[in-house]
């Protein structure tokens, strides 16, 4: 069978995807499970990442987030067994590529697929979908009656959050990037509080949720990214409908969370003066490699404690179902 790959150029400015044969190896270690791929996602490969965890490898595989049914189990697999319909993320050190016939993986990076949710819908839904999930329970234990930003709702990540937030009970507020996006949001029911549109760079997403909150501001924000410095400063490939750091610190009210996926940060002292919080979502924690533990101790407490917990958590509340409430 034949897996996919990507390698990258000595220069790091060139990647080229090649097709290389894999053995159909079988399952050899106690808690692995082998699974034939039914859909396999395409994501974003953060090249920078891996160097930074100095991954190096001549070829690295491509593909993470899949969907298929289990073929083969570990003698001490307790979650599956053969025929059942999972759907997980590979871990950034999986030899695995996802497109592929069939990988081996453990068990703790899989939950149970829904009946009635497609193959495509899993493997397309379950990244952005637990980064909403983590962001809103994890990072900002979202509860009922909060008020909650999601900047450009009509993404996917966006799209996701906005409906868990309502299944939350919560008070939702959203930015669009075009019209077509705005019209999508206005669309959506139950309706969201209000749908800013930062496309004609006229609306103030700031005073706009004030308004919207009787000043007080709101208690959560989901960003898409944010300008860290004036427009004229701001480094090329930033999208000029970004809001800046300041305008979320304005309409952040007192005892806020702001869960951000701005890696290169930077906050003023000011910011704890109101006691806000400020979180970076980054790729799922169940999603790492169990490599970046530096302890025996701390590897058996990522593999077992919190990768399980949160695919027993995910799996138990049945996320999944409230993601195609809308679409």
């Amino acid at each position: 069978m034949k897996g996919l790959y990507f390698q990258q150029s000595s220069t790091n400015e060139e990647i080229t995807f090649i097709f290389q044969e894999r053995e159909n190896l079988p399952v050899t270690e106690e808690n692995y499970v082998k699974l034939q791929v039914k859909a396999c996602a395409l994501s974003h490969i953060n090249t920078e990442l891996l160097a930074e965890m100095k991954m190096e490898k001549d070829f690295f595989p491509v593909g993470r987030e899949i969907a298929g049914t289990v073929l083969e189990v570990g003698s001490k697999v307790s979650f599956f067994q053969p025929d059942d319909e999972v759907v997980g993320i590979l871990p950034l050190d999986s030899e695995d590529p996802g497109l592929c016939e069939a990988v081996r993986v453990h068990e703790h990076y899989l939950v149970h697929k829904p009946e009635k949710v497609t193959w495509t819908e899993a493997a397309g839904t379950i990244r952005d979908g637990v980064r909403a999930y983590t962001a809103l329970h994890f990072l900002s234990h979202l509860s009922p009656g909060k008020s909650v930003l999601i900047m450009d709702g009509a993404s996917a990540q966006g799209t996701i959050a906005i409906q868990l937030a309502q299944h939350r009970g919560a008070k939702v507020i959203s930015t669009a990037c075009s019209l077509e996006d705005k019209q999508y949001l206005e669309r959506l029911r139950p309706s969201l509080a209000r749908v800013i549109d930062v496309s004609t760079g006229k609306a103030h997403v700031a005073e706009s949720c004030l308004e919207e909150t009787g000043g007080l501001g709101v208690d959560i924000v989901l960003d898409a990214g944010v300008r860290l410095y004036s427009k004229d400063d701001e480094p090329a490939g930033k999208l000029p409908l970004l809001p800046h750091k300041h305008d979320i610190l304005t309409l952040l009210g007192v005892g806020g969370h702001w869960v951000t996926t701005e890696e290169n940060l930077q906050m003023p002292s000011s910011v704890l003066s109101y006691s806000a919080l400020i979180s970076l979502c980054a790729l799922p924690s169940w999603t790492l490699q169990t490599a970046v533990a530096s302890s025996s101790k701390e590897r058996q407490w990522l593999s077992s404690t919190t990768k399980s917990g949160i695919c027993r958590m995910y799996n138990k509340e049945n996320i999944f179902i409230s993601f195609f409430l809308l679409t």
